[in-house]
């Protein structure tokens, strides 16, 4: 394409696939951006669709340097910055959007359009799921339909379906080499979409802190947390404690982890049950720590990360996660864990200050009677359960002691209130006793035979130590009857692995609706295994089922070029020696016509449409006009409009037939 033909100006139709091309990649950042830059945006897509449609002028030179200053400072003020995803993203789209404001040669038009397709990858940054990655293959769709447009001049907007059908062609030909580059290309450490997020768009689970309030917000969501299969059946849902963080200090409100040195074994313990074998794959939550069955007893690994313990039975990755995470378990769901030393100790029993008097009072009054450790653990148990505490999640709130409030005032609370106060009462009574927070139970997906647990599966229990028995795990929520809990829900979540239950009346909607829901989670986790969790590790595995044993990057890389070349040379090889397609009829039969008047002297120029010649030849025989312009008109129609059918052809035919003895 040379300079001249760059600065033509696109077609009308052209520009409109454009318009609509560049919509289609730009909404899902549009809906990600802040509202008003979001419709500061459609304002400008609009300004150019009046323009192409009405013909209203663009901004001058000096106006559209003032958009853009302002366009971007608009994406500063609202990031606070220009770098990283979300800010890069948003600048990049605002940019777009931009330059339509001054797109007017086909030069414009084509700059805008391999923008278009560089912001298709802009798309995975924030979301890798299969309903973004079929929508971004619509769009590449769109925008190489546009491409095919925008260098088809004499193309109509009514011609979409050879766009469409032209633009489908040339994605399923890239799809043998699509697929050898996704196999065989080099695999990084760290995926691009990995980078890390700049201020509070960064996605968080739980909190390596709790407050009384702080998980009933977060149980508040049906997003994934993790997914898990099992080798075996899966455990009983009083079984599914799911470990994350465990804290230690508290200031009478808030709990805090300690800092523990980091070892690579897990510590001591004895296992008195049968071992659960699983695999867990973790959404990413911008967080060290992972997730296993309490407890675990290994330590897991996968591609580019470490994994470490901590003394508490805390699991720890390196680095943050913030790709799905995938890596294999095996937990002891029955346990006797007996490690405490002077400093777990004290941590386990202090509190702050005089907080909380009437909590203290009632433990001291539990020592006086002079019951046994156990029994003070069961008392404590029992006082939420035979007392009128309420399980919801609308508590009340609280004040300076908010302990004392929750357990002689409101009673009315969440996993955290309940966690708080049971260990805040223990570490009263002299026992060392500390919060577990993680996930409980999950929702086991019948069609995808695994277990899903969501952020509505958060949760905070205790662990009490006792000199007899060690660290004992006791949940005081679940001591609440099932009449004490509002929500038919969370009183669910204790009773079974599925949170949805058929029930009576509208059961087959409900089932059909269990049925898609399941079934499109399945879907999604097998892509998540085999597509996004095709790591360094899967690839070397394969290479390896396909006995190759040596897998370094230089070597990758010239396996993969050598196979691209190969079907490259492949496809060039089948156009070069298919059949050629069969000419059109009509084509055929004029020129055949220029063939006889070529003889005749009169032969037909390469520059000279059928107009043109057939004036030529009418001026230079005129006894031959009359016969050469009936045969151009009926070829032009046949030819270049959607008039006729076969009998004009066979017309046609007859009238080249015929023109021989007129020569």
């Amino acid at each position: 394409m040379g300079r001249n033909e760059l600065a033509l100006t696109p077609p009308g139709h052209g520009r409109l696939w454009l318009l609509g091309a560049l919509f289609l990649v730009t909404l899902p950042h549009l809906l990600r951006m802040p509202p008003w830059l979001s419709i500061s945006c459609l304002l400008i897509f609009g300004w150019r669709l009046l323009h192409e449609v009405r013909g209203y002028d663009l901004p001058g030179r000096w106006l559209r340097y003032l958009i853009v200053f302002i366009g971007i400072a608009a994406v500063g003020a609202a990031y606070r910055t220009l770098l990283g995803p979300d800010a890069g993203v948003a600048l990049l789209t605002v940019m777009l959007c931009l330059k339509l404001l001054e797109l007017r040669t086909l030069r414009d038009a084509m700059i805008a359009l391999f923008i278009g397709y560089f912001m298709v990858v802009g798309g995975f940054l924030f979301s890798q799921s299969i309903a973004m990655g079929g929508y971004l293959f619509l769009v590449v769709l769109a925008l190489t339909a546009t491409l095919i447009a925008l260098n088809h001049p004499a193309g109509r907007l009514a011609d979409y379906r050879l766009y469409l059908s032209t633009g489908g062609k040339l994605l399923l030909q890239s799809l043998p080499l699509m697929l050898l580059m996704f196999l065989l290309f080099p695999r990084l450490s760290n995926p691009l979409w990995s980078v890390p997020e700049q201020g509070p768009s960064a996605r968080t689970g739980l909190s390596d802190t709790i407050e009384m309030g702080s998980i009933s917000n977060l149980v508040q969501s049906q997003a994934v947390a993790f997914r898990v299969d099992f080798d075996g059946n899966v455990p009983a849902a009083d079984a599914l404690y799911w470990r994350g963080p465990v804290l230690w200090h508290t200031d009478g409100r808030r709990w805090e982890r300690m800092q523990m040195p980091i070892q690579r074994e897990p510590p001591a313990f004895e296992v008195l049950g049968e071992e659960v074998a699983y695999t867990v794959t973790l959404e990413p939550h911008r967080r060290r720590w992972i997730f296993a069955l309490d407890l675990p007893l290994n330590r897991p690994r996968a591609a580019n990360t470490a994994f470490y313990f901590l003394p508490d039975f805390q699991l720890l990755s390196e680095r943050e996660v913030k790709e799905k995470l995938r890596y294999a378990m095996r937990s002891a769901t029955a346990y006797r864990l007996d490690t405490l030393s002077p400093a777990m100790h004290a941590a386990a029993t202090a509190l702050p200050g005089i907080a909380n008097p009437r909590t203290r009072r009632l433990a001291q009054q539990w020592l006086e009677e002079g019951i046994t450790p156990a029994e003070i653990v069961q008392r404590g148990y029992r006082l939420f359960r035979e007392q009128p505490f309420y399980y919801t999640r609308q508590p009340p709130q609280l004040g300076d002691d908010p302990v004392d409030e929750f357990l002689f005032s409101t009673r009315r609370g969440f996993c955290e209130h309940y966690a708080s106060a049971f260990v805040t009462l223990m570490r009263a009574a002299g026992l060392p006793a500390r919060i577990v927070a993680g996930y409980q139970g999950g929702e086991f997906n019948e069609l995808g035979d695994y277990l899903i647990v969501r952020q509505s599966n958060a949760h905070a229990w205790a662990e009490v130590w006792l000199q007899e028995q060690g660290w004992l795990r006791v949940d005081p929520t679940t001591a609440v009857p099932a009449s004490r809990v509002e929500s038919s829900v969370d009183a669910a979540r204790f009773q079974s692995t599925s949170s949805l239950d058929d029930g009576a009346g509208f059961a087959a909607l409900r089932k059909l609706y269990r049925q898609f829901r399941y079934g499109w989670d399945a879907l999604n986790h097998s892509w998540n295994q085999w597509v996004l969790g095709f790591d360094r590790q899967k690839q070397l595995e394969l290479l390896r089922k396909l006995g190759l044993h040596t897998a370094s990057w230089g070597w990758l890389a010239g396996i993969m070029v050598g196979l691209v070349m190969a079907v490259v040379a492949l496809i060039a090889l089948l156009t070069l020696f298919r059949r050629p397609p069969r000419r059109d009829p009509v084509a055929r039969l004029y020129q055949r016509f220029c063939d006889k008047l070529a003889k005749a002297g009169l032969p037909r120029q390469l520059d000279e449409g059928p107009t043109d010649f057939a004036a030529r030849v009418s001026a230079a025989r005129p006894e031959l006009a009359s016969a050469v312009q009936r045969i151009s008109q009926l070829y032009i129609r046949l030819r270049y409009t959607r008039h006729g059918g076969t009998q004009d052809i066979e017309s046609l035919r007859r009238l080249v037939r015929e023109f021989k003895a007129q020569i």
